[in-house]
């Protein structure tokens, strides 16, 4: 079975708006570099860092507009490095 593409063209007025997001974001990561929070620092910029991507993914690179099959691999491959480097923070952290 084969399924058409809907052809998908997002606004230029949609792909500003996610543009300043990510440079309000960024501006974020960079405040918290500059706040003294202990170990959240690097859960804060880690969080912040997810929405970026999360951003760039729906919108720069369509995949908002993709089948759920795509969705559900692409969470599946992100959640599996996620474990991988979670993995690694928490044997460095014990070390």
């Amino acid at each position: 079975m084969t399924e058409e593409h809907a052809e998908h063209i997002l606004s230029y007025g949609k792909l500003t708006t996610v543009w300043v997001a990510l440079l309000v974001l960024t501006a974020a990561t960079i405040m918290v570099t500059r706040v003294e929070l202990g170990v959240w620092k690097v859960w804060a910029a880690l969080a912040i860092a997810s929405v970026k991507s999360g951003l760039v993914i729906a919108f720069f690179m369509h995949m908002k507009y993709e089948p759920r099959l795509f969705r559900i691999i692409l969470f599946v491959a992100l959640f599996t490095l996620a474990s991988f480097i979670g993995g690694t923070f928490f044997d460095v952290l014990y070390r």
